[in-house]
């Protein structure tokens, strides 16, 4: 397989504006800056119609975090070599997970504890209004 072939999936359906357009992705953003600045000197509304395609999209300020999360946690539990260490980190991680599971579990039982407090005071105030309707009503 190429390197062409791999950089550019999935292209074989789109017309030539899409392909242009996953072939300016698969370069990154360096490559669409550098097309709209062509496009400002050759034909100016080429320019302009990129830049408003480039804010519009969102895509030029956003930073794709969850490919830098799995990259990052995929070389985390890469071997080092050094088999102590990686005893160490495996334990680590393991026991900071029950830390996170644990921490997560009180949290959702303090919001069942919130959530049933604010159910019992709701009751208690609606007994109270119906026993004091009833009072008014005997006493009329």
């Amino acid at each position: 397989m190429t390197p062409v072939a791999t950089a550019t999936p999935h292209t074989a359906n789109l017309s030539w504006l899409g392909k242009a357009e996953a072939w300016l992705d698969s370069k990154g953003k360096g490559a669409w800056i550098a097309a709209m600045v062509l496009g400002f000197v050759f034909f100016w509304p080429v320019g302009l119609a990129l830049l408003f395609y480039m804010i519009w999209s969102k895509d030029m300020f956003k930073k794709n975090r969850s490919c830098a999360r799995a990259s990052r946690r995929m070389h985390v539990m890469t071997p080092t070599g050094n088999t102590a260490f990686d005893a160490y980190r495996d334990e680590t991680l393991r026991r900071l997970e029950e830390e996170q599971k644990s921490f997560e579990d009180f949290l959702q039982r303090l919001r069942e504890a919130k959530d049933k407090a604010e159910f019992d005071e709701f009751m208690d105030e609606r007994a109270r209004k119906a026993d004091a309707a009833e009072d008014a009503r005997e006493d009329a």
